[in-house]
């Protein structure tokens, strides 16, 4: 990243390395409509072999791969539970209502983390004239929460009582690496009882495009011809999953930094008069920031932040996002702290 401008928008932001770069423009590569494409076979066995689940797919975007498995797994006029500032809610074009047909049933968590006592107030009973309860979708990390990690126990015991009444459980996983990363555990063991699995390789992995969704073969397989239906038939793919490779197999050993300097952030920011957090709650590599004390509007605060070279994006009207990774080191924290400050001492 130039020195002049720090990026704390999102990870979504970082460049791939030049080790990257080079292994993108040596991919061996083959049309992947024709599953002949080696090095998105090689992305696809390996995710699935990470994961311990038969299969996986490669897909242009996390988006794409949330709305493949909601098709893959509902029919038009059945709801969907999901939390309330959930990414699949909020920030996915209602393509879950545009497209698959189905309704969003919203509830409402502390801290995005859903519980079985929540979830099951909200499914709907078995009467013929009303929306019938097919997937329940959890987000983890919570993105709009500040990036929140799921308790594994937590989430087990959700899919356990789900699969009880008969209801299928997708993971929203676009940032499953980084919960690994805070609670020490394995992703595989943790995603173990979900039904379907979509998660991101352009975030804190650093690949510059895709995400992967992960099941049975069967899934799988019905996944693929999802993906075909909404656009999602990529030919020479594996210059792309070349990147893909290096980000899943190279990534997930460094999201510890990017913890690390979200919660230097958080901790510097805290001490600023005028700007709301606590920097305890921050797990992960998002800082969710509340400027209200400040009297500054989010979209005044970010406009100050961007004149001196600090890039970040708002939640709403109060609150701004920020969001270490890849690109950002320490030193990089510390000079956007002190933009802060100088921001708040106006």
């Amino acid at each position: 990243m130039a020195d002049s401008v720090i990026d704390l928008r999102s990870d979504t932001v970082t460049k791939p390395s030049p080790e990257m770069r080079r292994a993108m423009a040596e991919a061996e590569v083959g049309d992947d409509v024709f599953i002949e494409d080696p090095t998105v076979n090689r992305l696809q066995d390996r995710a699935a072999e990470i994961f311990k689940r038969e299969a996986s797919l490669f897909v242009p975007s996390g988006t794409m791969g949330n709305l493949t498995c909601i098709l893959a797994q509902t029919r038009p006029g059945q709801e969907v539970i999901c939390e309330e500032a959930g990414h699949i809610y909020n920030y996915e074009m209602a393509s879950m209502s545009a497209i698959a047909g189905v309704l969003p049933r919203i509830v409402r968590a502390a801290d995005g983390i859903l519980s079985w006592e929540t979830i099951s107030k909200a499914i709907r009973a078995k009467i013929y004239y009303r929306p019938q309860t097919a997937l329940i979708s959890l987000e983890n990390t919570h993105n709009m929460a500040g990036g929140t990690v799921y308790p594994t126990k937590v989430a087990h015991q959700i899919c356990d009582n789900a699969h009880g009444a008969g209801i299928a459980v997708h993971l929203d996983g676009a940032r499953i690496f980084n919960a690994a990363t805070y609670l020490g555990e394995n992703v595989a063991e943790m995603t173990k009882k979900f039904d379907s699995i979509q998660f991101c390789l352009s975030k804190g992995l650093g690949a510059p495009v895709g995400s992967m969704i992960v099941g049975t073969r069967e899934f799988i397989e019905r996944c693929r011809s999802i993906r075909k239906m909404l656009g999602g038939g990529m030919r020479q793919a594996g210059v792309l999953a070349a990147a893909g490779l290096l980000a899943l197999e190279k990534g997930p050993e460094r999201l510890r930094i990017d913890h690390d300097n979200a919660k230097s952030l958080a901790t510097q920011v805290a001490t600023v008069p005028g700007m709301t957090l606590n920097p305890e709650k921050v797990q992960t590599n998002i800082v969710i920031v509340d400027v209200k004390k400040s009297g500054w509007s989010s979209a005044d605060f970010l406009k100050a932040l961007a004149t001196r070279g600090v890039l970040a994006v708002p939640v709403d009207n109060e609150k701004v996002r920020m969001v270490t990774h890849l690109d950002v080191d320490r030193s990089n924290i510390e000079k956007a702290a002190k933009v802060i400050r100088e921001v708040m001492s106006v």
